[in-house]
């Protein structure tokens, strides 16, 4: 594909504040991890109120929190991303507590903290694990740092939390019992409601980009479950239908996707769509693992690196400043540091923003819920699983909304070894908030990601060769059984990697010229080349089975 003359040129962008603060809706299953957690987490402080050891919780906790993740996973993919996350958590956690144990030296305990947080953000992104990221494992990771610790105590502490840990991998593998296949549902409905907002607005190019990133996310998550069984298969089949709503919008009924996806958010049976004829058995009997497997993890690493170092410098530079004013607790500007990297710098920024507002509003949250929460330890323990389910029932609408839950629930953690003066930790954590956002904004302003332009060459590079291999299966007169649905499948997962890449290259402040032109030719020229594999293979004429 010939070079254009690139439309943007390099420039620093200007950092929104206009809806960084604006609330969306509420997530699908909200409901979810807000019950998951207070189910986690309360057990295990429960025993530990009842035995009067609720100095322990930190280590509990820390094995509980893991039931945050993976609620997106079916459940045999499920199983293992808890299985990692918990022995992640428990890594991190060794780690600070054997590092606690051997110095006091505030700095050293800082460094250690900032190098723990940028491997927790690297791994968690490279391995896509989700919200929350690595902000939890941080969080724990960064507190337990600046806890007493002998040596000696080290394996029991470990063994509390990986009890925990434990609990929390049973409370999330729980709901497959009565849905088992929920996650797969969900996903599947995501893409039918994308595909039919891309039918309806089909001169929107954000619409389509989201909706073939939705169906691409729709594969993933059925190619993740193991054995194809008839409910597994009925899903397949309405993912095909919003592939193929996609390629071929004319004459697609954008209301009958919606209603397969209504369909699918109770426990009733599968819509099964008719008409698909022989042509199924091809499209969904076919090996997909070429389209959609994942590279080795070294390979997705490697572009992280900037992302790394913003994390380990930010992290390290916001608990020096905050050792340096005298603030008690360095490991919250840390904390704080690390919950800001995103993607890119404009997403940070727009981070930043909204973990300041959370922040500040949450310790007012605080000073409100002190005085009940000093009334016992049963109190505290209770207003700590309120602000649990809170956090995580609020924070998809927006992340500060989720943090005025978030600030305060930490602050009482605090008070679960013994009171703490409540005008010193508001003073510290609006301290530390405010060091932690404005120097870790300023580290990730001064590590430029330059390879984000060379993943955008690298995604172009790869939509360039799976175009090229789909156009030629669609000139030969028969193609290998299987041949053209697996070059379909791999070209639309370019595509919807382009997009990722460029939007991600975009969000850079300062940056070199990006190759937009050559972006969305690129798109347009993988999208009709899509619609052309789906007319050879006749999945837009389905008999009986207008889409």
């Amino acid at each position: 594909m010939s070079s254009a003359v690139p439309t943007v040129p390099p420039s620093a962008r200007r950092l929104p504040l206009a809806g960084v603060l604006r609330l969306g809706g509420p997530s699908d299953i909200w409901f979810k991890p807000a019950l998951s957690v207070v189910v986690a987490v309360a057990p295990p402080n429960l025993t530990l109120l009842a035995l009067g050891r609720l100095d322990l919780a930190m280590y509990t906790m820390a094995g509980s929190l893991c039931a945050l993740y993976a609620h997106n996973r079916p459940y045999a993919a499920r199983a293992r991303a808890l299985a990692w996350v918990v022995a992640g958590m428990l890594g991190g956690l060794g780690v600070a507590l054997v590092t606690a144990s051997l110095t006091t030296n505030a700095a050293v305990l800082v460094t250690v903290g900032a190098l723990l947080a940028a491997a927790q953000k690297t791994l968690c992104d490279a391995t896509r694990i989700g919200p929350p990221g690595h902000v939890v494992l941080a969080f724990i990771s960064s507190a337990s740092l600046f806890a007493p610790q002998s040596l000696g105590d080290v394996p029991s502490h470990l063994a509390l939390a990986a009890a925990a840990g434990a609990w929390a991998w049973t409370v999330g593998m729980a709901p497959g019992l009565l849905r088992p296949h929920g996650p797969e549902r969900r996903a599947t409905a995501h893409a039918l409601k994308a595909a039919a907002a891309s039918v309806a607005a089909p001169e929107d190019a954000r619409a389509r980009a989201a909706a073939a990133a939705a169906v691409h996310t729709a594969w993933q998550s059925l190619l993740s479950t193991g054995a194809r069984s008839a409910p597994r298969r009925a899903l397949e089949r309405l993912v095909v239908r919003a592939e193929v709503a996609l390629a071929a919008p004319a004459g697609t009924d954008p209301e009958r996707l919606r209603g397969w996806a209504r369909a699918l958010s109770g426990t009733g049976p599968v819509p099964h769509p008719d008409g698909l004829g022989d042509a199924a058995d091809e499209l969904l009997g076919v090996e997909a693992a070429l389209a959609f497997g994942e590279p080795p993890l070294l390979a997705r690493l490697r572009p992280l690196a900037p992302i790394a170092l913003r994390t380990a410098l930010g992290c390290a530079l916001a608990g020096y400043v905050s050792l340096a004013l005298g603030v008690g607790r360095p490991y919250w500007a840390l904390v704080t540091a690390a919950s800001l990297y995103q993607a890119n710098v404009t997403l940070t920024w727009s981070r930043g923003v909204q973990r300041v507002t959370g922040n500040l509003l949450g310790v007012a949250a605080f000073a409100v819920l002190v005085p009940l929460a000093h009334t016992g330890p049963a109190a505290l323990v209770l207003c700590c699983l309120a602000l649990n389910f809170g956090a995580e029932a609020l924070i998809g609408r927006n992340y500060w909304l989720g943090s005025v839950c978030v600030t305060p629930m930490a602050l009482l953690i605090t008070e679960f070894a013994h009171a703490q003066r409540p005008g010193e930790l508001m003073t510290d954590r609006v301290l530390d908030t405010l060091v932690g956002a404005v120097v870790g904004f300023v580290a990730a302003v001064a590590v430029t990601n330059r390879r984000a332009g060379d993943r955008i060459e690298a995604a172009l590079a790869a939509v360039d060769r799976a175009q090229e291999h789909a156009a030629a299966l669609l000139a030969e007169e028969r193609p290998e059984p299987g041949a053209l649905e697996s070059a379909r499948r791999g070209l639309s997962a370019a595509v919807v990697h382009l997009r990722s890449a460029a939007d991600a290259a975009a969000g850079e402040w300062w940056r070199r010229a990006l190759p937009e032109e050559r972006v969305m030719r690129a798109e347009r020229t993988g999208h009709r080349t899509l619609a052309a594999t789906v007319r050879r293979q006749g999945l837009h004429r389905w008999e009986g089975a207008q889409v």
